[in-house]
């Protein structure tokens, strides 16, 4: 059809309206009330929300990790002095059999040093394993405000976390297992390869460590890899469903289905970001800690003995607080990031999969998106 004026296929003469040549109207954009728009995310949409997110929300992050991993040193610590307190006659009585040369007296008490202090570490890992699970917990727990644009603070955010920590470790024990056993036969296979070739002990047993180690730990690399990758989106479903564990593990299987390459560079790519970004926060840490030593240097022959001692400690007390407050401020960048970047792939599945936007849209007030339709997996072709 053609109009007058125009050639074949423009639209007629007069004003231009909405539908017509320039004035075709560009799509409206999604509703974006937090880090977020309301639509499937692209890479830089998770990379801006992520930054969002703890631009807006790092005192709560901050606080949650403070108070989690200060509790876990403190009853680490308290847990460290109770044994070395408890064990101070055995302290004294393997130094007397050592003195004695009493080697079956020594190896006694060296037990039961080893038992005492193998309690001690296991109350050590419990309260770190507790720590690392609240804070795996807070990141989805700013994200369920963060992205309908809600404010979130310390108390709402810690009591989440703690009451979704429990969840949180049941989520994590298979990938974590996974990966202890890997390590564990890799070190196994390292250690009887360097007894066989640098030692030159153990015969073929060394020899059958090795290879059995080195080969199974290999082989099961891509196995906690695809294990890591298929249940990585767990803690986010336990806390914002507050699933149970296997029913975390099991929607973050189905999520993730289809999408596994996807979700897998993405995290990886955001974990190598937030390595690299604690690396360079800590060189700051680390002069400034070389720069405490500095009074130290300065010890003159002529300085009181006991000055000299009380400036070394100083310069190196503060050396330590200095690196240990850099490991800190990197720790907090590694942990909550690449948490954060996770809790927006879960949402950004769940619109894909899903059509969630609309639900989000609802609940912050906000006029609903257009639904957004999962593209087919499988296209049809015409039968012949």
């Amino acid at each position: 059809m053609t109009h007058p004026g125009g050639p074949h296929g423009s639209p007629p003469p007069g004003p231009a309206g909405p539908g017509w040549g320039g004035a075709w109207a560009p799509p409206p954009q999604p509703p974006q009330p937090g880090v977020i728009p309301l639509r499937p995310l692209a890479l830089s949409d998770i990379l801006n929300g992520t930054f969002s997110a703890f631009g807006r929300y790092w005192k709560p992050l901050l606080g949650t990790a403070v108070l989690a991993y200060g509790a876990a040193l403190l009853v680490t610590g308290a847990a460290v002095a109770i044994g070395i307190w408890a064990n101070q006659d055995t302290f004294h009585a393997a130094e007397a059999a050592d003195r004695a040369n009493d080697d079956a007296a020594l190896a006694s008490e060296l037990i039961a040093l080893a038992v005492g202090f193998g309690v001690v570490a296991v109350v050590g890992m419990v309260c770190m394993l507790l720590a690392t699970a609240v804070t795996q917990a807070a990141s989805p727990a700013v994200l369920q405000e963060a992205v309908l644009g809600r404010p979130a603070t310390f108390g709402v955010v810690w009591r989440r976390a703690v009451n979704r920590a429990p969840a949180v470790i049941g989520v994590l024990l298979i990938p974590w297992l996974v990966g202890f056993l890997m390590v564990a036969l890799l070190m196994t296979g390292y250690v009887a390869l360097m007894l066989s070739v640098v030692e030159h002990q153990g015969g073929g047993l060394a020899n059958v460590l090795a290879g059995v180690g080195l080969i199974t730990g290999l082989l099961l690399m891509p196995v906690a890899i695809w294990l890591w990758t298929l249940f990585s989106l767990a803690p986010a479903v336990a806390v914002f469903e507050s699933a149970s564990p296997m029913r975390a593990l099991r929607r973050s299987a189905r999520l993730v289905k289809g999408s596994w390459w996807r979700i897998f560079g993405i995290t990886l790519l955001v974990y190598a970001m937030a390595m690299v970004a604690g690396s360079i926060i800590q060189v700051p840490f680390s002069f400034l800690g070389m720069f405490s030593m500095i009074p130290s240097f300065g010890l003159t022959t002529q300085a009181d003995e006991s000055t000299a001692v009380v400036q070394v400690f100083l310069s190196v007390g503060g050396y330590v607080l200095i690196t240990l407050l850099g490991s800190f401020v990197s720790q907090i960048i590694t942990t909550f990031f690449p948490q954060l970047s996770t809790g927006l792939l879960y949402v950004d599945q769940r619109i894909r999969r899903e059509n969630l936007a609309p639900a989000l849209a609802e609940a912050a007030h906000l006029p609903p998106p257009p639904p957004y339709q999962q593209p087919p997996q499988h296209p049809q072709h015409p039968q012949h």
